[in-house]
């Protein structure tokens, strides 16, 4: 395991102690790399401080690029800095209820997917994590871990590369991938260029490395994947994941689509279900399982 890993458990600690928190231990696992897959360094590992010589979770996030975002106030909704945006209280609710499973499971890194595209689950992973960072000292990472078709970016109006691509083929280090944008404690990855190799770059293991190196220093972490049906980039994202938002969209998703797409995951993963795009005014005053949200069509 990198030296950079054993500071961020420690710093996590340290974290832990100071804020006087309950915090899960980190668990070293082994790691399926291919053999052919270069082992990469955080750029400066070698020099990296111990805690004595005052490593901090600034300094580490410090070295994330600072970039000029220009996000879409059409769907990105607490950029503004209105909370009473049609869909802010839902996103509310929905952080309340994930805060509720977290007090009784582990639940850091979490998958938002859906059946089919254009579902919304993009833009429900956006203002999940969003939302996460408005609770005061709560910092959030957003990753587009669609290889195949990347669409958070223009969410962001971001840059999409260097991104999660780039870190897969052993281009870049974590931290050179972490974008710092306008908005106080969020940060995102974007997908990065386009490849033939998508499946197999998220089956190499890297993903895994990546997650557990920045772990310690969110404390949440929201990937959005490729839809579950046209291919089976979502399984293999979940595997690195602690649990499973399914999106779908009020009067478009099929439902056998919606059952089938389910039906890919562990029970233990899945967390609920997000239903998006309903008419407002039209909504039951409860729901059993999941909440709802509206997203421009």
């Amino acid at each position: 395991m990198s030296r950079i890993h054993d500071a961020l458990k420690r710093a996590e600690q340290e974290r832990a102690t100071s804020t006087g928190t309950h915090v899960e231990p980190v668990v070293d696992q082994p790691l399926a790399v291919a053999d052919n897959m270069p082992t990469l360094q955080p750029a400066g590992a070698s020099q990296m401080p111990n805690l004595a010589s005052g490593l901090n979770y600034e300094s580490l996030l410090a070295r994330c690029p600072q970039c000029e975002w220009a996000p879409d106030a059409r769907t990105m909704l607490f950029f503004q800095g209105d909370e009473s945006r049609t869909g802010a209280e839902e996103f509310r609710t929905l952080r309340s209820r994930l805060y509720q499973i977290r007090e009784k499971l582990p639940l850091k890194r979490l998958l938002v997917t859906s059946a089919l595209p254009k579902e919304g689950k993009s833009f429900v992973a956006a203002n999940l994590a969003q939302v996460m960072v408005r609770q005061h000292g709560r910092r959030a990472l957003v990753i587009d871990a669609d290889l195949r078709n990347p669409g958070m970016h223009r969410h962001f109006g971001a840059a999409q590369t260097p991104g999660l691509t780039e870190y897969l083929l052993g281009e870049c280090d974590e931290f050179a991938v972490v974008q710092r944008g306008s908005m106080e404690n969020l940060f995102f990855v974007a997908a990065g260029r386009a490849v033939p190799s998508a499946q197999e770059l998220l089956a190499n293991g890297r993903l895994k490395l990546f997650l557990q190196r920045l772990e310690p220093l969110f404390d949440w972490i929201v990937l959005d994947s490729s839809p579950v049906i046209p291919v089976s980039d979502a399984t293999l994202v979940a595997g690195a994941c602690d649990g499973i938002l399914m999106v779908v969209r009020a009067n478009v998703t099929p439902s056998d689509l919606a059952k089938r797409a389910r039906e890919e995951f562990p029970d233990k993963l899945l967390l609920g279900v997000v239903l998006n795009g309903a008419p407002l005014g039209k909504l039951e005053s409860k729901y059993y399982y999941g909440e709802a949200v509206t997203s421009p069509a």
